[in-house]
C-alpha cells in the first residue's frame, strides 16, 4: 500500500564499482512502502557493473568524469538533475533494514522548520567490530527531532531542494560535506532531525590502507571547516589507546575478543593515524592525494582525451 505523501522525493546515489553492493539497495528501495518519484546515480569511472545494473533497474545515470569528482561536486551534479522536493542521499554501499526506512527518513519534512533528516546506520556480518562500535555511538536507538549540533551522515540523508539550491554542497572538501552544510543550515534557522527509524546497514569492507585514508581526508575536512582545533601526537595516541581499550572490554562482555583483537587494534590505529596526519596537512590537497582518497592503486583518472594523447 503505497502513501499518498505529497513531498516529492528524488534519490541520489554516488557510485564508483558498486556492483557488489546496488542489488541490495535496489532491492531495499523496490520494498519500500513509500516510493521515490526518482531514482539518480552518479557514477565516476565505473569499470564494473554498476552503471549495468543500475540502468536495468530504470535508474537515471549521470556521468561525471573521475578527475572532476569530489563528495560535494558528485552530490550538486546529482541535485541538479533531481527533481523532488527532498533530495535523498544514500551511499552505494548501503542498503535499507525494513520497508518504511523511506517513508520514516522524510516525515519530518512535514514541518516546515526541518532542513535535513537522516537516519540511524548499522552494520551486517561484514562489519569490523569497531566499526560497529563507531556506529552504535554515532548513531544511537532514540530519536531527536530538533538536534543542537551539525552531525550528520550523507550515506543515509535528506534535506530541502530549494535549501540546497540556496546553499550547495562545498566542492573543495575532501570528505564531510554533510557536516559543513548542517552547520549553515542550523545557522540560518533550520532544523536537523535524526531519525532512528529510518535505518540502513552500512558496509565498509577496508584494508588498513583504506581506513587510513578515509580518516585522513575527513581529517583534512575537519580543519578546514574547524580551523581552530587541534590534534597532537599525544592526543591521538591517548585516544587510539582509550578505544582499543574500549573496545576490548565490550568484546569481552560479548565473548567475542579471540576472533576480534587483531581487527580492533588494526582498525583503531588506521582510523587515529590517519586522523593525525588530516590534522598535520596543510595548505592545498594535490591531486595524488586526492587521487588515493578517491580512487583504487592504478585506476587512471584521466579524462579520455587526455589519455589518448599521452598514448599517441
Amino acid at each position: 500500500m503505497y502513501s499518498a505523501d505529497p513531498i516529492k522525493t528524488s534519490i541520489v546515489i554516488r557510485a564508483l564499482n558498486e556492483a557488489e553492493h546496488l542489488p541490495a539497495l535496489f532491492s531495499g528501495l523496490l520494498r519500500q512502502t513509500r516510493q521515490p518519484e526518482q531514482v539518480i546515480l552518479v557514477d565516476s569511472g565505473s569499470n564494473d557493473d554498476t552503471v549495468a545494473i543500475a540502468e536495468a533497474h530504470g535508474v537515471d545515470i549521470i556521468h561525471i568524469a573521475p578527475a572532476d569528482f569530489s563528495f560535494g561536486r558528485a552530490l550538486n551534479v546529482g541535485c541538479e538533475a533531481a527533481t523532488g522536493d527532498v533530495l535523498v542521499f544514500v551511499s552505494a554501499h548501503v542498503y535499507p533494514t525494513d520497508e518504511h526506512w523511506l517513508a520514516n527518513l522524510i516525515a519530518p519534512f512535514h514541518d516546515a522548520a526541518t532542513a535535513l533528516s537522516y537516519g540511524r546506520q548499522t552494520g551486517d556480518h561484514r562489519t569490523k567490530f569497531s566499526e560497529m562500535q563507531l556506529l552504535r555511538q554515532w548513531f544511537p536507538d532514540v530519536s531527536d527531532p530538533d538536534q543542537a549540533t551539525p552531525f550528520c551522515n550523507n550515506a543515509n540523508c535528506a534535506v530541502r531542494r530549494n535549501l540546497w539550491t540556496q546553499n550547495p554542497y562545498d566542492e573543495t572538501l575532501t570528505g564531510l560535506e554533510d557536516l559543513a552544510w548542517a552547520e549553515r543550515a542550523l545557522a540560518d534557522g533550520g532544523r536537523i532531525a535524526y531519525r532512528a527509524d529510518a535505518t540502513v546497514a552500512h558496509i565498509h569492507d577496508e584494508d588498513f590502507s583504506r581506513i587510513r585514508n578515509r580518516y585522513r581526508r575527513e581529517a583534512i575536512a575537519h580543519r578546514q571547516i574547524f580551523p581552530d582545533q587541534r590534534l597532537g601526537t599525544l592526543e591521538a595516541i591517548a585516544l587510539c589507546a582509550a578505544n582499543v581499550g574500549r573496545d576490548c572490554l565490550a568484546a569481552i562482555s560479548r565473548r567475542k575478543l579471540r576472533g576480534n583483537l587483531a581487527d580492533i587494534l588494526r582498525f583503531r590505529t588506521a582510523q587515529h593515524f590517519g586522523t593525525w596526519e588530516g590534522f598535520r596537512t596543510y595548505g592545498e590537497v594535490s591531486a595524488e592525494l586526492k587521487r588515493r582518497f578517491y580512487y583504487p592503486k592504478g585506476m587512471d583518472i584521466r579524462s579520455p582525451s587526455t589519455r589518448k594523447q599521452r598514448s599517441s
